[in-house]
Order: structure tokens, then C-alpha cells, then sequence
């Protein structure tokens, strides 16, 4: 549980946030009360949801994105090695694949523990995140479709 000191600093953390986005002139939405703000990108063929969430607990700035569809169970497996090469070649930020379910959702985290932050690290993480979600979205779904196969996404790593 954060202590006064901790939740102090997630508050303002997030209110320097909301100022980022807004000097952007970025849409989004607020959840002040959870310290959240939800936004949606349009990618180059898939649309794009992101939470971007202030842990005051852990002191972290965390990031999601639940791709829009599910794996079918035919192919989680493929799925499974797709997003662990994905997650490889990644220099920040993992996907997340519950075989489970076929949920996979692209997480990314910054510590703001002790540290002074600012606009550029709300926008690296909200930039990387939509650059590296819209690269792998539709090779994701081409995967789940059949269209592409887990050999060839490998084979085409760039």
C-alpha cells in the first residue's frame, strides 16, 4: 500500500501527464479517481486502445494494449512462438500472451521511484508503444487467419 508521500507523488505524476498529452493537443480520456487516461490510435490497417495507468503502489508508469482479437485455439501455439520472437527483437516494452485465453496485449513500464520525469518520457512510451503494436497488430491476425504462417513471420524478422 502506498504511503501519503507515494500517492502524493503518483498525483502528480499523473497531473504532469495529463499536462503532456494536453500541450499535445492528444485525445484521451480521464480516470483521475484510478490515476488513468485511455486513448485510441489509428494504425496503418488495425485501431489501436492504450491505457496508460500511474501505479502508486510500485511507483511505475505502466502502459497496455489489448490487441482487438483473440487467438483461436487452432492456432496458440504459432502464437505463442510469434509473440516471443516479437518480444526478441523488442527494445523496449513485451508482449503478453495468455495461451489460455489468446489475449495478447503489449505492456510497457517506467519507474518514477525517486526520479524527476517529463514530457518526453510520457511520449517515448506513447510512441514506441503505438510504433511497435501497429508493426506486429496485423502480423498477429494474419497469423490467426492462416494467411501467414509462424515460419515465414520468423523468416521476416526485421
Amino acid at each position: 500500500m502506498a504511503d501519503a508521500k507515494e500517492t502524493a507523488r503518483a498525483q502528480a505524476v499523473y497531473g504532469d501527464l495529463c499536462a503532456a498529452l494536453d500541450r499535445r493537443n492528444w485525445k484521451y480520456q480521464k480516470r483521475g479517481e484510478d490515476l488513468v487516461v485511455t486513448f485510441s490510435v489509428s494504425g496503418e490497417d488495425i485501431p489501436m486502445e492504450f491505457v496508460l495507468a500511474i501505479d502508486s503502489d510500485r511507483q511505475l508508469l505502466r502502459l497496455f494494449s489489448k490487441l482487438p482479437f483473440a487467438v483461436p485455439e487452432d492456432k496458440r501455439m504459432d502464437l505463442a512462438i510469434a509473440t516471443c520472437v516479437a518480444t526478441n527483437r523488442l527494445a523496449d516494452g513485451s508482449f503478453d500472451y495468455n495461451i489460455s485465453t489468446g489475449a495478447i496485449v503489449f505492456r510497457m513500464t517506467a519507474s518514477f521511484r525517486e526520479s524527476k520525469i517529463g514530457d518526453g518520457l510520457f511520449h517515448y512510451m506513447i510512441d514506441c508503444s503505438c510504433a511497435t503494436v501497429d508493426a506486429f497488430n496485423d502480423k498477429f491476425l494474419a497469423i490467426c487467419k492462416g494467411v501467414l504462417t509462424v515460419g515465414d513471420f520468423i523468416a521476416n524478422r526485421k
